[in-house]
């Protein structure tokens, strides 16, 4: 869809439909009642025959308005104005464009972007806009044989400005949303797909085909060989089981000055997770072919960077496998040596994200990055912990904790953090290798297996994103959610602001 920014009073826009916010109470937003003194109160008349309230979720379709140059007015009901914050803003505009995209409008004038929500400018409630709009409007129809026919469709949103001054950071606001908002398409894309099409190789095959697209993206994807010499033991691991070969994909895009360190994001790719010869439950299995999103989501996070050009120098590590319980998979109480040289007795097969990550991290290390992001949907436990809502968050660095909760803030795409003490790492102790894979007891899981991932950080300043809970939905909405990269994406845009791409 086509979004643009303008500004100009509403009575004066001809448009398909014009889009106003009516607040609880039957009290009009400033545009609203802007519009309303210039039409001789239409809309007052129109509330106070009770036709609309203004609670939040409540819409009103006015077809043909009297004394105006629009064809429809839509009347979006935002709720009471001191409960207004970003969850319920982005609820208001996806409700604005699942309506507009059913009333057969092709193009709208929306000045949702008036409405008071909290600490937040215009340029913030636009790119929000762009992102809601984007994300109700998507669907993933690739595998259905009988495509629904095109429709007359929403194509074109122009969001509202308050002012001309307004109109270079709302344009702004506009090429972020709408680079986010194809970084998070691709993630969901390949987040959806089945495990039988988004294998190791297909995901090397995107990630070259995101080369081709944006040359300034250098891609090289090891094979098994390769990572064999290398001594890649634990995520090799892995992949014993499986006939479709591991992959180590590795992404590059410098833009910054070459003294300027990179920043490291490393996805766990586990594209479809049986939990190997320690078999899962069959109920809900097949959303294992979303154990893959942490992969996707660098290569989203990628996508929105380099069409924002982004000064940055960006390193992508890209571990990916598929967990089978073949004949020559790995077995329970097996010990295998990392790239790290520190030994892992593998107590538990399914806990396999964690083996394939400390081998990624470790060879991160070559690119002397400033910081390195690892984003894995790796524990059930953290759903357990924090729910549905935001992304576990770990580090050994409380600068970049602090940045990626901020960065989580702004983009209403939010981290909550966990400890790393100390304490939790006795959980890992083993009899026969450097250290087990998991606990042995449900106890605080995603700090445990966090903590297995700090001894293969301890060079590097370094956080992790588990985004188990957050990265697929179940049930009737079940699909790929393209989190976290807005926050991903954000916490590059503020290092831009901060100090021109490095750390």
């Amino acid at each position: 869809m086509e979004f643009s920014v303008k500004s100009g009073n509403p009575e004066k826009q001809r448009t398909a439909c014009l889009v106003l916010g009516i607040y609880e109470s039957k009290r009009l937003s400033p545009t609203a009642e802007q519009f309303d003194r210039a039409c001789a109160g239409y809309l007052t008349n129109l509330l106070r025959r009770g036709d609309m309230e203004g609670r939040l979720d409540q819409i009103l379709l006015l077809i043909q308005p009297p004394k105006t140059l629009c064809d429809r007015i839509l009347l979006v009901g935002c709720g009471k104005e001191r409960d207004l914050d970003d969850r319920r803003f982005r609820q208001i505009m996806a409700k604005a464009v699942t309506t507009l995209h059913s009333t057969g409008a092709t193009e709208a004038v929306c000045y949702l972007t008036d409405l008071n929500v909290k600490s937040r400018e215009n340029d913030w409630k636009i790119r929000q806009a762009v992102e809601a709009a984007e994300e109700v409007l998507y669907q993933f129809n690739e595998f259905k044989s009988k495509k629904e026919p095109p429709r007359r469709t929403l194509r074109k949103l122009i969001l509202a400005a308050p002012n001309r001054r307004e109109l270079p950071a709302g344009e702004q606001a506009v090429r972020e949303g709408v680079a986010i908002a194809a970084g998070v398409r691709l993630t969901r894309d390949l987040g959806n797909r089945p495990g039988n099409v988004c294998t190791p190789t297909h995901l090397a095959e995107q990630s070259r085909q995101l080369s081709e697209q944006f040359p300034v993206i250098k891609v090289e994807v090891l094979e098994q060989a390769e990572m064999e010499k290398l001594g890649m033991g634990a995520l090799l691991a892995v992949a014993r089981g499986s006939a479709q070969p591991p992959k180590l994909i590795v992404l590059e895009y410098r833009n910054a000055p070459k003294a300027r360190k990179p920043i490291a994001l490393v996805g766990k790719g586990v594209t479809f997770d049986t939990g190997g010869i320690s078999l899962k439950p069959g109920a809900e299995m097949d959303e294992m072919k979303f154990d893959m999103c942490g992969a996707a989501s660098v290569l989203g996070a990628f996508r929105a960077c380099v069409e924002l050009q982004l000064p940055v120098n960006l390193v992508g590590v890209v571990p990916t496998v598929e967990n089978m319980p073949g004949g020559q998979a790995t077995k329970p109480g097996d010990i295998v040596t990392s790239l790290s040289g520190q030994t892992i007795e593998i107590l538990n097969t399914d806990a396999e994200g964690r083996l394939i990550l400390c081998d990624a991290l470790t060879y991160c290390e070559r690119f002397d990055p400033a910081t390195v992001i690892d984003i894995a949907t790796l524990t059930g436990a953290c759903i357990i912990a924090l729910g549905r809502h935001p992304h576990g968050l770990f580090s050994n660095h409380p600068p970049l904790a602090h940045d990626l909760l901020n960065a989580g803030e702004t983009a209403a795409d939010r981290a909550w953090e966990l400890p790393l003490w100390e304490e939790y790492q006795e959980a890992l102790n083993s009899n026969f290798a450097d250290m087990a894979n998991v606990s042995g007891k449900r106890d605080g899981g995603a700090i445990v297996a966090a903590c297995f991932l700090a001894r293969f950080a301890k060079k590097l300043h370094w956080a992790h994103l588990d985004i188990a809970g957050t990265a697929w939905k179940t049930g009737k909405e079940k699909g790929a959610t393209g989190r976290p990269v807005p926050l991903l994406t954000q916490y590059l845009l503020d290092r831009v602001n901060e100090n021109g791409g490095g750390e």
